[in-house]
């Protein structure tokens, strides 16, 4: 991944603020830039995680495909489903510490969804990712600790596997960078598959 492919499009833009999907999107060699979408995301912790994931994804690509309509807008959004509950972002540090109380010696799955929204081009497609995760058992202060090296505030399930992995994963099945927030082995073989990068 360390060419620099073609576009078919007159841009491609990510419709993420997250810096880990910079990175990522960044390995696959293509130029971007980023725009943010202002869509209000659907948090519903009984929402079916892939159906969410996938709408706001759309969502979010979709609001700034409008705006740049000859671009390939791509939008991206990841959450994380244990025992029938979706866990998005935590609020507060409290509700962080309750969420890895819960995943603690769990299994859970982790859904990514990635959208691909080119107004002019009329293309609007959408995938889902899966993967799964099973932690560690975590007691209070393991908890303490691993938040004392990482921000669980913009992650949903209140972690993130690229940060102090050892500490709290045992672990975990499917694509890693899916769990991090953006699946690119897929993402890659779609767009080469469709000539969306030549």
């Amino acid at each position: 991944m360390d060419h620099c492919p073609q576009l078919a499009f007159s841009e491609w833009i990510l419709a993420s603020a997250s810096p880990r999907r910079h990175e990522l999107l960044a390995k696959l060699g293509v130029k971007f830039r980023v725009e943010l979408s202002a869509v209000d995301e659907w948090e519903d912790t009984d929402a079916d995680p892939e159906a969410l994931v996938r709408h706001n994804a759309i969502q979010k690509a979709a609001a700034v495909a409008a705006k740049f309509r000859d671009a390939m807008v791509l939008g991206s959004d990841t959450t994380v489903s244990l025992d029938g509950e979706v866990l998005n972002k935590p609020v507060d540090m409290d509700e962080a510490r309750s969420m890895l109380r819960r995943l603690q010696g769990k299994t859970h799955t982790v859904f990514t969804a990635v959208a691909m929204v080119s107004v002019n081009n009329g293309i609007e497609d959408c995938f889902v990712e899966s993967s799964n995760v099973r932690f560690k058992s975590l007691d209070d202060a393991a908890i303490e600790h691993y938040f004392s090296l990482v921000n669980p505030l913009d992650k949903a399930g209140a972690y993130g596997i690229q940060e102090g992995k050892d500490l709290i994963i045992a672990q975990y099945e499917g694509s890693l960078y899916n769990i991090m927030g953006l699946p690119i082995e897929r993402l890659s073989a779609i767009l080469r598959q469709n000539n969306w990068i030549l």
